[in-house]
């Protein structure tokens, strides 16, 4: 008898707590678009190779987090495109006036969703994202870092893409 006055509220507590929630994403990236194709995102920026971190991230961000799969282009029922509009770098720390420790960088770009028809169905413009990363004087080192903090951009980046198409904002 003295395990049921413990049982039964610990079995309530977790009924009540549980009520409402549920694990968020899945779905379409919109209603009516169930297949995608993603065009090589426009690299407008002096960064090399650009394109192809974001590019590559939207792409996984869309098959890790929706229902919508990536097909090519003849098979989609909507692309989505964009433009990488700049990439810039600049100094967060320093050492002495010639020594960095400590940089930043920040990449700005515009997206569109576009149905067969070439109307825009959505789109976001201006998206901005930083990071920061130490710098070394190690030349491979430094650029290996700088990489990283690109890679962490572009995730963070199409994971705001995503999440705002699920929403459609």
């Amino acid at each position: 008898m003295k395990y049921m006055k413990i049982f039964l509220p610990v079995c309530l507590f977790f009924i009540i707590a549980a009520c409402g929630y549920k694990f968020e994403g899945g779905g379409y990236i919109n209603k009516d678009v169930t297949r995608v194709a993603i065009k090589a995102l426009e690299n407008k920026s002096s960064e090399t190779g650009a394109d192809v971190i974001f590019t590559n991230a939207l792409v996984r961000e869309i098959l890790q987090k929706t229902d919508t799969k990536v097909v090519d282009e003849a098979a989609a029922t909507a692309v989505i495109e964009g433009t990488i509009k700049s990439v810039t770098f600049s100094s967060l720390s320093r050492a002495t006036v010639e020594s960095v420790i400590e940089r930043g960088v920040s990449a700005t770009m515009d997206i569109q969703m576009v149905n067969k028809d070439g109307e825009v169905i959505w789109s976001a413009m201006d998206l901005s994202s930083t990071e920061s990363y130490k710098t070394s004087r190690d030349m491979a080192a430094d650029e290996g870092n700088k990489g990283t903090a690109l890679e962490k951009i572009a995730a963070r980046t199409a994971e705001r893409i995503v999440s705002r198409m699920l929403s459609n904002f």
